[in-house]
């Protein structure tokens, strides 16, 4: 098994589309898995949960998690641990509440007032990750701007052991950050049951949380009919844009750190110097040799590549290009280099931001789109959480200024009723002026 990453030196552009690809699947024979476990489930609700549950992970018994199971479990969590997860609970919150945003409202035209009005969304579905590892950072990310958001209802689905067990670090910060119900629940059974509801798992409306590759298909066939989704967030990816100045033990470190997370993961190294990628490659498999989790960063390895390119400018289109959900800029004036990305999920800026950082405490959210979605969706925030509804209210004054504007554009649209809507108020708030009524008064 690979050890270390294939390096690939100055290809030409008509070369990049081949470095840029992401590890290569069938996508038809998985959203065709999807698509039968998603039917069954909306056909036989939990009935189908349950069989899919004990097929898939080996457990028969309550989906519920229990609220003496959460007390337990929260007993059970080490004392550092809780003091770790509050401090990053805190910066987690402290970040996402200076995203809140006031209201609009101005006067657009004479008597005409428009404006937003921001209001959280009732039900929010979580999708907690936890084959490989129980990544209670993710009821963190999710839980946190959900209470700040002020939703209702807050579901979580995570995988159980064969057993029915949930690591008792995810089921305390669910408990600690505001979940309502929690689920035993995986894959995409889990999102089938919030996108359609069944008799123990409430309908939701919006579904949230990265997974594999069948969790990401389900959420987008969820979101095609009807259920919100946050983004498409499927195996996790990092780019590391690294010159001669960074030190290649930081960025075999920070490539590794996503490398074990799934053998479908990606990791990429894009430098302007040919030593760097031989030394980062050397320490890969220095470090490699002590994780447990070896064998599955070996697996990511296979799918990775360094890539060595004429210039750091030519690295960060390169790095644009391929729109990673986490960007590391381990580079000589990175604030500067930092600049020009435009297409990345999170950046990390300077030899000392590892994405480890990102993932658990600096504060950012770490539910970032993958597989190259970076290029036009955002990692989830405040808002996602929000709806943001307009409004307008118009006067006599404003829909006597305005209306003929709106008669003219109706008409040239030939949309005769959208015209006439406007001339009878026209008409009207005339009839009220002429007749002395109070022509700034509300006509709407």
């Amino acid at each position: 098994m690979m050890m270390k990453m294939e390096i690939c030196k100055y290809p030409s552009e008509d070369k990049w589309p081949a470095l840029l690809s992401r590890p290569e699947t069938d996508g038809r024979e998985i959203a065709k898995a999807a698509r039968e476990i998603m039917d069954l489930v909306r056909k036989e609700g939990d009935s189908a949960v349950r069989e899919l549950t004990a097929r898939f992970d080996g457990y028969k018994g309550d989906l519920r998690v229990s609220l003496e199971e959460i007390a337990a479990a929260e007993g059970r969590v080490a004392e550092d641990l809780k003091q770790a997860i509050e401090t990053a609970g805190a910066n987690i919150r402290r970040f996402h509440e200076a995203q809140d945003s006031p209201d609009i409202e101005l006067e657009t035209f004479p008597g005409v007032v428009c404006g937003t009005r921001k209001v959280p969304i009732a039900k929010v579905g979580i999708y907690v990750p936890g084959g490989t590892a129980p990544l209670f950072s993710t009821v963190m990310m999710l839980a946190i701007p959900a209470n700040i958001a002020g939703c209702r209802e807050i579901a979580m689905c995570t995988p159980p052991g064969p057993d029915g067990s949930v690591h008792d670090a995810i089921l305390y910060a669910a408990k600690r950050f505001g979940v309502t119900d929690v689920f035993r629940i995986g894959g995409a059974q889990a999102v089938a049951a919030m996108a359609y509801g069944t008799e123990t798992v409430p309908k939701v409306d919006k579904i949230f949380g990265p997974g594999n590759r069948y969790v990401t298909a389900a959420k987008m066939l969820a979101a095609a009919e009807g259920a919100a989704i946050d983004m498409p967030a499927g195996p996790s990816e990092v780019a590391v844009i690294a010159d001669g100045s960074s030190d290649p033990r930081f960025v075999a470190a920070d490539l590794l750190a996503q490398a074990e997370h799934g053998t479908d993961s990606q990791v990429m190294l894009i430098t302007d110097s040919g030593d760097v990628a031989r030394k980062v490659n050397e320490e890969i498999e220095k470090q490699i040799a002590a994780l447990p989790r070896r064998d599955i960063a070996a697996g990511a390895l296979e799918n990775s590549r360094a890539v060595v390119l004429t210039s750091i400018g030519e690295a960060v289109r390169f790095a644009n290009e391929y729109a990673a959900e986490h960007l590391i800029i381990s580079t000589e004036d990175a604030d500067a280099v930092a600049e020009d990305v435009t297409c990345a999920g999170s950046v990390f800026i300077g030899k000392y931001s590892c994405e480890s950082a990102g993932d658990y405490a600096s504060g950012t959210n770490h539910t970032l789109p993958t597989n190259g979605f970076a290029r036009a969706f955002s990692g989830v925030s405040l808002d996602s959480f929000r709806k943001q509804i307009t409004y307008q209210k118009i006067s006599a004054e404003g829909i006597l200024g305005l209306g003929p504007f709106i008669e003219t554009l109706a008409e040239a649209e030939e949309l005769a009723a959208h015209r006439n809507a406007v001339t009878v108020r026209i008409k009207e708030a005339r009839g009220r002026l002429a007749k002395g009524a109070g022509g700034k008064e509300d006509a709407g």
